[in-house]
């Protein structure tokens, strides 16, 4: 059985941002509008948008702001721009009418320049929610998205910590996603009732934070 289905990202990212345990692991994630591309731009140098309705890594364009120009990358084309009038009408064609949200831009830790990022699956079964999965997925040379699909690697989790950070880390870092999971488990099984498996998306960047990228109420 699948369980309840929870599509938008813009709807778990709310849920999961009102609770104070787990708020702050959460990047900055708006609704798309110019305004608030510009916005974000200006603090954080680069983001991420993405579809409200998606998987995959379907639709997901990382944008840049240097001190001359703007770029967006999807999958491996990048295309740069000499004004923010000219990348947002190069955004709208490739948005395709679709609702879309934007997330602050995190700098991933990377194991030889790529960048790593881990998927933890957890289901329920006989009532108790269980641990089915913690993994690295390491981007195919020259993408940013990580997903399988998109010709990521899946690595164990113990490799890509110890090579992306350092030995030392390995089992701090695994229980504290593990620690999480269980949070944020347990605000999705309250906000949506029925919820019966979940992938969590985190990402750890060069400074060994742990943020929390996505939730998927039909993990692959």
């Amino acid at each position: 059985m699948e369980g309840t289905q929870v599509a938008s990202k813009w709807v778990k990212t709310e849920a999961l941002l009102s609770d104070a345990r787990v708020a702050s692991h959460i990047p900055l994630t708006r609704m798309y509008s110019p305004e608030q591309l510009q916005r974000m731009l200006n603090e954080f140098g680069f983001v991420v948008i993405k579809p409200v309705i998606g998987g995959g890594g379907y639709g997901v364009i990382k944008v840049t702001k240097t001190h001359s120009s703007y770029s967006f990358t999807s999958l491996s084309s990048t295309l740069t721009f000499s004004s923010f009038q000219a990348l947002i009408r190069a955004l709208a064609k490739a948005k395709k009418k679709r609702k879309y949200l934007i997330q602050q831009g995190i700098h991933l830790a990377t194991i030889s320049g790529r960048p790593i990022d881990y998927r933890v699956k957890v289901i329920k079964k006989d009532g108790i929610w269980v641990f089915r999965a913690i993994v690295g997925r390491l981007a195919k040379d020259g993408l940013f998205v990580t997903n399988l699909s998109k010709g990521g690697k899946q690595l164990t989790s113990s490799e890509a910590l110890s090579l992306s950070l350092s030995e030392d880390v390995v089992d701090t870092k695994r229980e504290e996603m593990k620690q999480l999971t269980r949070i944020c488990t347990e605000i999705m099984e309250e906000r949506f009732p029925g919820v019966g498996r979940l992938g969590f998306d985190y990402g750890i960047d060069q400074e060994g934070i742990i943020w929390i990228l996505e939730v998927n109420t039909k993990p692959r």
